[in-house]
């Protein structure tokens, strides 16, 4: 259910802000303290900033003496990063059928996705569900589990360890940053030789054009007797 968060408070600055006193942080980063607002924007405007509101909630608001365009760049760096850490810290779920026996092709399948998500940052639990009987034969699930957490080992790291839960079971895998990070540059060199021998291949001299069937049966020139004198 969509939540409107109502209207989007804008950061005062300067003659914008209207109450008084105000807690002064000073353009070297150094608590000043409480002192009335137009003495603070008049050491502001003094060394050529800005009188930023940057708590306004607090009481009194804390103000800080800054240049407001780089503050407003550093806010919006910030925002960014929290945005990607929050998105990067996304479970993905890749479920492995209803059934123990699947087929080996979509294991590998379950297994690509996989690790395009840990590539990519997130947590990825698996899921295998049981259907029918196949609970009394839990161990074939966890063999499953086990194969596949083989086969990523190379990007992550188990956080949770396979365990039984309901007609499921489930483990959950981390990106290994490091892990990660030495995958992707051996990808790169593999790019880069492929690349490598294609080019190569490119500007490679090609063959001289073999005779061609009239062209060998054609007589050889007759040289004639004055040419032979």
């Amino acid at each position: 259910m969509y939540r409107n968060p109502g209207p989007v408070r804008r950061t005062r600055t300067n003659e914008m802000i209207r109450i008084s006193p105000v807690r002064l942080i000073d353009e070297n980063n150094k608590q000043v303290g409480i002192v009335e607002t137009a003495a603070a924007l008049q050491r502001a405007r003094e060394v050529g900033l800005d009188l930023v509101e940057i708590s306004p909630d607090e009481r009194p608001p804390i103000c800080k003496i800054t240049d407001y365009g780089k503050y407003k760049y550093e806010l919006s760096k910030k925002d960014s990063k929290s945005r990607s850490a929050s998105k990067a810290s996304d479970m993905k779920e890749v479920r492995l059928g209803r059934s123990v026996k699947i087929d080996p092709h979509d294991v590998e399948i379950r297994v690509n996705q996989a690790r395009k998500f840990l590539i990519d940052g997130h947590k990825v639990l698996v899921v295998q569900r049981f259907r029918g009987r196949e609970m009394m034969h839990s161990r074939l699930g966890m063999e499953r589990m086990q194969e596949i957490a083989t086969k990523l080992e190379d990007v992550c790291k188990i956080e949770t360890p396979p365990k039984a839960s309901g007609r499921a079971m489930n483990m959950v895998l981390a990106p290994d940053k490091q892990k990660v990070e030495t995958y992707k540059r051996k990808l790169e060199k593999a790019k880069a030789a492929a690349a490598s021998t294609a080019a190569a291949a490119g500007v490679a001299p090609a063959p001289a054009p073999a005779e061609s069937k009239a062209e060998a049966k054609q007589p050889a020139p007759a040289v004639s007797e004055a040419a032979e004198s």
